[in-house]
């Protein structure tokens, strides 16, 4: 279960609160007045965030090329000079994996020992699908990784082959529908027949449909994804894409054409979806000697606003489709301007581009003396194929095939007659799945190995013991080693803007007063666009020259600063007031997770350029702590944060980067993270939610709460756990924060760590935290 919206209509005040609220608008001292109003400061924050974030985008293109050092002196230097930034596109795309040796299994009824023998007519599954005079089709599949195979057609021709190639389809499409075998495509567009019938030997997998996901889960039902968005969300989260883990199905197949003749030429030739399948396999794999992407080749820029799965992390820090095709030269590239399908409502959509986009993102992709140049297809400007004979003359002839590329009207007849190809196709998502699961389940020991074992690998030595007490390990050693982890979390995981902040330039005005404290809307320049908001309360018995601690109090999903303050919500139960009147000073920032997918399509945008919502999070709080350390009220070395919800989400991942606050508290979040967002088989997880900004690039093999924790040692952390509270379950939390107490504990400082459960649901208890607070923060509980 997901946890649920916090926002909440606010309640009447007070008489002498809503006197004050009336003739709101003094400022602070030694601040600006805020002339904005109230009511706009939401959506005027998250507006200026986008302008701030495209504007990031269009600065990504235009550094590109410090990425990009060409040495077109050889082919050889021209290789290294690239092989950087083919091993990021590797990485980001997830293809990580080592492959299975190379092996083709022609399977059916009539298949034995992987080789084909009887075909019997009678065979409702024969190996054998079909044949023509001029080649036969088998069924077959191939090992890629551990538990997940290549499966779709091979097309053998019964002369010596013309070349070798694997031919990917669109993901709406089968191999049977492009080799005319099944209805769907029209003859003069079976790319894949018309190479069979011109002698090339072809390969032909499957892809993962964009059809919706078909479940009788009513909750993942009303998640609305797509098969390639269930395999997406899952494996992005643990450093796997839907498009690596096709693009390793591709090269497996690679593998075997290349096993069975090493000097063969192979070509790679793709349709839309499989037209990226196809781009990418080449731009990694020097051994194939030529492609034809189809459908797919543009300017990237708005590759945030494409369908969800299509999301690649960073991608446009390095990487336009002109980059990519560089990766590809000296070898051969083919690029057609063919229409592409119209695919609407996937968390972004995509139609056929304009020609001229596509022309001058071809531009771009540079040339050199010897090396092939690249070659652009169209009709006059307008789309063609998909699969024209030019495009496919134009590939054939860099494979040293002359060919006119001719289509007889023998169509081949599929001698199947049990076949299905949705059972293929589910075969392909359930052994992606497993694999992804496989991933989830080692990941707490893969983070172990990279974290723990690193840090103080004394820690990581927990052999059997009798003895009644055990020294602790200095506290300090520790520290020094979670240092670079600290700096690989923020920039490899959450993601920064490595630029200046602007002078905060504060702007106040007096919202709301009682008996008791007095509260300032307050708003803070950030970058340019992007501003910081938040509701400062500031208690009334301050002493001349006092400075006291503050807690800066986090609304969750779709809440507001108020709501922490006078909204009298079950959730919150105005916790920021209740601090306040116990002498606090508290701040209750505005967060951009409001407004649903509008702070969805920020972290979209954000991923693009190698940054995530908290990206702007970590900043705008950066610049709040900064500005209130300089008030002459605020001790600057007793910052805290107390967070519920998304707030809890943000305790764990801000002040671990932020060392300026002196402790935090997560209230109704604290989880076993991994399973929360990845794991497909926990009533809990963001897989069976709409929340589809949850995954992040590869948190799961990197960091889970633990660790982010860890990353705060030695500052006092707490947990605050309903146990009815739905957002996780009490063994996963347990589980979890057992590990954060058992390495306070090693380090000596056990009693900087707690955690409370009580009975309750996602609200703000306030009970055993304020305790904390008060102890942590050096400041008196209240007499009564």
């Amino acid at each position: 279960m997901n946890r649920t919206s916090l926002a909440t209509s606010m309640c009447v005040l007070t008489m002498a609160g809503w006197a004050a609220a009336a003739g709101a608008g003094a400022p602070l001292a030694d601040t600006r007045p805020l002339e904005w109003p109230e009511a706009d400061l939401s959506g005027r924050l998250m507006d200026g965030a986008h302008r701030f974030i495209e504007e990031q985008i269009r600065a990504a293109r235009a550094q590109r090329s410090r990425f990009w050092k060409y040495d077109t002196s050889s082919r050889q230097a021209y290789e290294a000079s690239v092989a950087e930034n083919r091993q990021q596109l590797r990485q980001i795309i997830g293809a990580v994996d080592s492959r299975l040796p190379a092996r083709m299994e022609q399977f059916g009824d009539d298949a034995k020992d992987s080789q084909v023998r009887n075909y019997a007519l009678g065979d409702p599954n024969p190996a054998l699908v079909a044949e023509t005079p001029l080649y036969r089709v088998y069924q077959v599949r191939w090992p890629v990784l551990d538990g997940v195979l290549g499966e779709g057609l091979l097309v053998q021709p019964r002369a010596v082959p013309s070349a070798h190639v694997v031919v990917v389809p669109d993901a709406d499409q089968t191999p049977e529908q492009i080799l005319g075998l099944a209805p769907g495509v029209a003859p003069e567009l079976q790319f894949a027949r018309r190479l069979a019938e011109q002698g090339f030997e072809l390969v032909i997998p499957t892809l993962v449909s964009r059809r919706k996901l078909e479940t009788d889960d009513p909750a993942v039902k009303k998640s609305d994804q797509t098969y390639r968005e269930w395999i997406y969300r899952q494996a992005y989260h643990m450093g796997r894409h839907i498009i690596g883990y096709e693009v390793q199905k591709v090269l497996a197949a690679v593998d075997w054409l290349e096993k069975r003749q090493a000097s063969a030429k192979i070509g790679v030739l793709g349709y839309a979806e499989g037209g990226l399948i196809a781009f990418y396999a080449a731009a990694l794999d020097a051994r194939i000697d030529a492609v034809l992407v189809s459908g797919y080749f543009d300017s990237r820029e708005s590759v945030w606003a494409e369908p969800i799965y299509r999301n690649v992390w960073s991608l446009l820090q390095r990487f336009g489709d002109a980059e990519i095709a560089s990766l590809i030269l000296p070898r051969s590239l083919v690029v057609e301007y063919s229409p592409a399908p119209t695919v609407t409502g996937h968390k972004g959509d995509w139609r056929t581009p304009e020609y001229r986009s596509v022309a001058q993102e071809f531009e771009r992709i540079p040339v050199a003396a010897g090396f092939a140049k690249p070659v652009l297809v169209h009709n006059d400007g307008h789309p063609t194929g998909p699969g024209s004979v030019r495009a496919l003359e134009e590939f054939a002839q860099r494979l040293g095939v002359r060919t006119p590329m001719s289509l007889s009207t023998e169509i081949p007849a599929d001698r199947r007659t049990a076949f299905r190809p949705e059972e293929r196709h589910d075969r392909a998502v359930q052994e992606l799945e497993n694999h992804v699961q496989a991933l989830v389940r080692e990941s707490e020991h893969v983070r172990d190995r990279l974290f723990m074992y690193k840090v103080m690998p004394e820690l990581a030595d927990r052999r059997w013991s009798t003895q009644r007490r055990h020294d602790t390990h200095p506290v300090e050693k520790f520290i020094d080693g979670a240092r670079r982890f600290r700096e690989q979390f923020y920039t490899e995981a959450m993601g920064h803007f490595d630029q200046p902040f602007l002078a905060p330039n504060p702007r106040t005005r007096l919202v709301l007063e009682t008996e008791k404290w007095t509260a300032y809307d307050v708003v803070l320049d950030v970058f340019p666009e992007l501003f910081a908001w938040g509701v400062l309360v500031v208690p009334k018995d301050l002493r001349p020259g006092e400075r006291r601690p503050v807690v800066v109090c986090q609304h969750g999903r779709n809440g507001l600063p108020r709501d922490t303050i006078d909204a009298h919500s079950t959730a919150y139960n105005d916790f920021a007031a209740r601090l306040a009147e116990r002498g606090f000073i508290t701040f209750a920032p505005h967060n951009l997770y409001r407004g649903e997918d509008r702070y969805r399509w920020l972290c979209r945008k954000a991923n693009t350029v190698k940054a995530t919502l908290f990206s702007f999070i970590v900043a705008q709080h950066d610049q709040i702590l900064r500005w209130l350390e300089t008030l002459p009220f605020v001790d600057g070395k007793r910052m805290a944060f107390y967070g519920l919800s998304y707030g809890g989400e943000t305790a764990v991942r801000v002040p671990p980067i932020l060392e300026r606050y002196s402790l935090s508290i997560c209230s109704g979040d604290f989880n076993q993270w991994t399973h929360k967002v990845a794991a497909t088989d926990e009533t809990f997880s963001f897989m069976r939610t709409i929340e589809w900004e949850m995954p992040y690039w590869n948190l799961g093999q990197t960091f889970d709460y633990a660790e982010m924790v860890y990353l705060m040692v030695p500052r006092p952390f707490m947990v605050e756990r309903g146990h009815l509270d739905a957002v996780g379950e009490d063994r996963w939390v347990a589980h979890e924060y057992a590990k954060v107490r058992w390495l306070y504990t090693q380090l000596g400082i056990a009693d900087r760590t707690q955690i409370e459960f009580f009975q309750g649901g996602h609200s703000i208890n306030g009970e055993g935290t304020f305790e904390f607070l008060h102890k942590h923060l050096n400041w008196p509980p209240p007499a009564n």
